[in-house]
């Protein structure tokens, strides 16, 4: 017996590992629905959360930070020599810090949140919607939920003292009647019960309410936060930076739900900062001009006695006065005595405030150095003059020194003192904090739905890409015959047998179920069928006996569909058929065609019931039906025994046709058994449900069975844009059918 020769899978085509673009796109355009649909939920999900979220509004303030120049004893600072940073980025962290975030959330309370009790999903979307016509108004309760804030409601707390466990939980405050209000914790146990503007102490619970505005028995969610905790997040949710390099200019945001806190908040934040700067110009002005009064003192020692000691030496010399070469060395003595005081004084306050290793301190000890040599120069100059020159010129140095120090420094005295009354920083506020109410920063409503929709389609493209690399199911019959297995029909999907099978109270086969090709003759099914039929008219003149078997690698490819209505098809044309219903374990032929499960195949071989008490009449004419009767224990050895050769002989010689719908040739050896005494043998694929690998280890069985398998009918195919091959072109339902009965 000939064997049908099985292609190896690297004889197939190599273009297989390769990415099938326009088959991808066809992929798509089958499930464009589905794909539609998918990216439509998600579009409208989008807009819903941009229509039903909270919108977010952000505060901005602007502070003006100017940089320091001189010192508070008017020196010159000495670090914007060194290239010092600009000192917004100082500034900046001062405002971020905890003592100034911590004053604000003391000053303002924001450790203590609360906020009502919304309606899922649409509650708040129609308490910010609700306008009131009065002051102190409260929307009425939707379907009478009261317990539910629907807009107008407001609570505010004037003082919240909590013991240790209850902070950071949430408390329900419960609204009464005429300003009364009880809180609750967790566990709904009573923590305090009172009225509106009335301070309590009950169970360890500090609470005045200051106002309270909403439905009796609205709910108010409540939490007191640690101080800690509400500095740390308003350090994370506070903006801070500078705008533009070096500019000077920090810019202050803050983003909040309820614009009225953000903008209170934010103009706290800074006026706190704006309050800490001043005082902290007015303390060190205060230390200065402590230093200074210190120094004045010895100072004004040293000026009195240079005096005297001029005064003494002119009386001594009888008022000589210095020589012009003296006195040109004298300006420039006296200049830098002037300098190196004044670097002294300097370096008596940098003790205050920098180590020696400090850059800043570093640079003044350098100049201190660069001025004492000059001044060492100068002092070799004056021992060329003559000796009396030499007294009176450092007499004369002494007290000019002495004078410019003191009056410097008293000077500068009475300005710190004036600039310690008057306290005013380098910062100043230029912009209060305003929020545009108009537009919210959150959500953004475009792109939250474009968003939104991209997402979907990305999803429905993914799970339909993702389902296509799992579903390894053939979709063309191109693919099968590539494995060396010539197609003979391939029969395209019936939406009516569908819905035929759908109208079963239980699924398929459940009640009898009109054929197809009897109450739907025109289907492109039934067609499909009918050229099927042709092929096998000459596939079988070379076939040692008239018996068409029917197998498929696995269930649901449809072999019991198209044994059925391919013997109605070939009894219509006027042969006499016999169909077999061979699948003694799960066989529904009997169902499909209304009859009793009683006196099948099962009985026949197993001698309860004769041959003709086996045969079933049809309403279609020349076709006759064997069920499979009732399941026996072995249906294998029924169809291995002599009885079920006879039976094949015995029908043979009766019709024309005989055809036997066996089962799944992978699950069971039943088909093997019964291929073995057929003259035709065909399986039936199912399109996107057997791989191709599945249908090449069922030609492999038939082959190790010895078995020829003539070929494969291709079930169930589908219209698909990523498809090859395809029926969507013919057009069979708008003629009228006529019999092909001869």
């Amino acid at each position: 017996m000939q064997q049908t020769p099985v292609t190896k899978p690297h004889e197939q085509d190599d273009d297989n590992d390769e990415i099938d673009l326009m088959g991808l796109l066809g992929t798509l355009i089958d499930h464009k629905w589905l794909i539609a649909g998918v990216t439509g939920v998600f579009m409208a999900a989008g807009v819903a959360y941009a229509l039903l979220a909270t919108p977010v509004y952000q505060a901005n303030a602007l502070i003006q930070v100017e940089a320091k120049k001189n010192d508070m004893l008017g020196f010159s600072d000495i670090g914007s020599m060194l290239g010092k940073e600009s000192p917004s980025a100082t500034e900046i962290e001062l405002i971020k810090s905890r003592r100034n975030i911590g004053a604000a959330v003391d000053n303002l309370k924001l450790d203590i949140e609360v906020e009502p009790n919304y309606f899922p999903l649409i509650g708040e979307f129609v308490a910010r919607r609700f306008k009131q016509d009065a002051e102190n108004s409260v929307n009425s309760p939707l379907l009478g939920m009261n317990s539910f804030a629907w807009g107008g409601e407001h609570l505010k707390l004037a003082d919240l003292q909590l013991p240790e466990e209850l902070m950071g939980t949430d408390l329900t405050l419960v609204a009464g009647e005429a300003g009364s209000f009880t809180l609750l914790d967790e566990d709904n146990n009573v923590l305090v019960k009172g009225q509106v503007g009335q301070p309590y102490e009950q169970n360890g619970v500090k609470l005045q309410v200051e106002s309270l505005q909403a439905n009796a028995g609205t709910t108010f969610n409540v939490v007191r936060y640690p101080r800690l905790t509400t500095i740390l997040n308003y350090q994370k949710v506070l903006d801070v930076s500078e705008r533009g390099k070096e500019s000077g200019m920090v810019a202050l945001a803050l983003e909040s739900t309820e614009p009225d806190t953000a903008i209170q908040t934010l103009n706290e934040i800074a006026r706190l900062y704006v309050q800490q700067n001043i005082e902290r110009t007015s303390a060190e002005a205060a230390q200065s001009l402590g230093f200074l009064k210190d120094q004045l003192p010895q100072v004004r020692k040293d000026l009195e006695k240079a005096e005297n000691a001029l005064n003494a030496f002119q009386i001594r010399s009888k008022s000589i006065d210095i020589s012009l070469e003296a006195k040109a060395i004298l300006d420039q003595i006296v200049a830098l005595d002037t300098s190196i005081s004044t670097l002294k004084l300097q370096q008596a306050e940098m003790d205050r405030k920098f180590t020696p290793q400090h850059p800043a301190y570093r640079a003044l000890m350098g100049q201190l150095a660069e001025l004492t040599s000059k001044q060492q120069r100068l002092a070799k100059q004056v021992e060329n003059l003559p000796t009396t020159q030499q007294e009176l010129l450092s007499l004369t140095r002494d007290l000019k020194v002495s004078t410019e120090i003191y009056t410097q420094l008293l000077n500068k005295s009475q300005e710190l003192d004036v600039m310690r009354a008057g306290a005013v920083g380098n910062v100043r506020l230029i912009d209060t904090a305003d929020a545009d109410l108009r537009y919210p920063v959150k959500p953004k409503k475009t792109l939250i739905v474009l968003i939104a929709t991209l997402l979907g389609a990305f999803l429905a493209i993914s799970y339909v890409l993702f389902r296509k690399a799992l579903n390894r199911g053939v979709e063309n019959p191109d693919d099968i015959e590539k494995l060396g297995l010539p197609v003979y029909a391939s029969i395209p999907f019936s939406s009516l047998q569908k819905v035929e099978d759908e109208k079963s109270p239980g699924g398929r086969g459940t009640r009898a179920t009109p054929l197809l090709a009897s109450s739907h003759p025109t289907d492109l099914a039934i067609e499909g069928l009918r050229s099927l039929r042709t092929s096998l008219h000459f596939a079988m003149l070379e076939a040692n006996n008239n018996r068409l078997m029917i197998s498929g690698p696995s269930p649901k490819v449809g072999k019991s569909f198209v044994s059925a209505n391919l013997a109605a098809v070939i009894a219509q044309s006027g042969q006499r058929v016999l169909l077999v219903d061979v699948d003694m374990r799960k066989g529904y032929i009997h169902k499909m065609f209304g009859l009793p499960v009683e006196n099948g195949l099962s009985d026949l071989l197993a001698k309860r019931c004769d041959l003709d008490t086996a045969i079933h009449k049809t309403e279609v004419e020349n076709l006759d039906v064997i069920g499979r009767g009732q399941i026996p224990p072995n249906p294998s050895e029924l169809l291995m025994h002599k009885n079920f050769t006879e039976f094949l002989e015995i029908i043979s010689a009766k019709y024309d046709q005989v055809i036997l719908d066996t089962p799944p040739f992978l699950a069971v050896a039943d088909a093997a058994i019964v291929g073995r005494q057929s003259g035709t043998n065909l399986i039936v694929t199912r399109f996107e449900l057997n791989p191709a690998r599945e249908v090449e280890l069922t030609m492999r069985r038939f082959a190790q069975n010895g078995i020829e398998l003539k070929g494969a009918i291709f079930n169930g195919v589908e219209k698909r844009a990523s498809a090859k091959y395809g029926y969507g072109a013919y057009g069979y339902y708008n003629y009228e059918y006529k019999s092909d009965n001869v």
